[in-house]
């Protein structure tokens, strides 16, 4: 699988995760200063985001302190359904119920342990097509085609 990796900034965490999913055989493309580039997390979640929504990428994964940045700015790219995930059980329920397509860790939360276990979960659970699930990912397409045009920003 082709990945899209990007965080704000290279870390422990952050190698073991690349190491791991080289192991799994996963074809890996890194943005920020993963690929040794001075990147925001904004900007750093618009590309890898950006190459998930044009088939450049099949999935991705992000990374900042939080994961709430890089989940917020990602999810601003219509398509894109990046779950924040601190366990391997909030990981499996994203993929099972919520189709999502890039996965955001916390730097500060995860351990090393932590994040194979979620990648396991990640990985090892694919959308199930089922009427309710259905009709919630249909209403998040209407939502995204109602606020994809340019509105004013929260002040």
């Amino acid at each position: 699988m082709k990945l899209a990796v990007g965080s704000d900034e290279k870390t422990h965490l952050t190698d073991v995760v690349i190491a791991e999913l080289e192991k799994r055989g996963h074809e890996v493309t890194l943005f920020g200063p993963l690929a040794d580039r001075q990147e925001y997390w904004p900007d750093v979640a618009r590309q890898v985001a950006e190459q998930v929504i044009s088939g450049q990428a099949d999935e991705g994964i992000l990374f900042c302190w939080t994961g709430t940045g890089v989940s917020i700015a990602a999810n601003k790219v219509p398509g894109i359904r990046a779950a924040l995930c601190d366990d391997a059980e909030t990981a499996r329920g994203a993929r099972l119920w919520n189709k999502a397509n890039i996965l955001c860790l916390s730097l500060r939360r995860t351990s090393e342990v932590e994040a194979k276990e979620i990648l396991d979960a990640w990985f090892g659970t694919a959308y199930q097509p089922n009427e309710v699930d259905d009709t919630c990912l249909a209403q998040v397409a209407e939502i995204e085609a109602i606020y994809g045009r340019s509105l004013p920003q929260p002040k």
